[in-house]
């Protein structure tokens, strides 16, 4: 299981011209669903997100400028977008290989699974819509982005 995870200002989630999910300052996380993934690990990588201090501390002057601060601390949002080209195999030839990402139903059953998760673990909690066709917009703040892996 993998998740890239960015720091942004905002970010949001259309399908079909609507939006479905939006964020103000917070991590836009596109997560990655492999063959031997399990609610166990979508829990950890959900707690792993959410304790991941990518933030700097503004109230501390003597921390100013150093990320540790998660978002919960900070108070920020989280948008989690299904995302198995994350799971490409692209060692070889110039043709990603998907042949790791889990098949669409058993993804798309844990991906919910990960999203009622993540909402019992954090107030500010959106999605996109598994399988459909999403555009995302993102503000990215630094940038920062992470690959983190469970």
């Amino acid at each position: 299981m993998k998740a890239l995870i960015q720091r942004v200002s905002r970010a949001s989630v259309t399908v079909d011209d609507s939006c479905i999910g939006r964020i103000e300052h917070g991590i836009l996380s596109y997560i990655g669903l492999g063959h031997d993934d399990s609610l166990q690990s979508a829990q950890r990588l959900v707690d792993k997100i959410l304790t991941y201090r990518i933030f700097e501390n503004t109230a501390d002057p003597a921390k100013v400028g150093k990320l540790d601060q998660n978002v919960q601390q900070v108070g920020g949002g989280l948008l989690m977008v299904s995302q198995f080209t994350l799971m490409a195999n692209t060692n070889n030839g110039r043709r990603p290989d998907f042949g790791a990402a889990m098949k669409p139903d058993a993804a798309q059953a844990l991906f919910s699974e990960l999203i009622a998760y993540a909402k019992t673990q954090h107030p500010i909690v959106a999605s996109g819509q598994f399988g459909a066709n999403m555009q995302v917009e993102s503000i990215n703040d630094g940038p920062l982005n992470f690959l983190l892996e469970v």
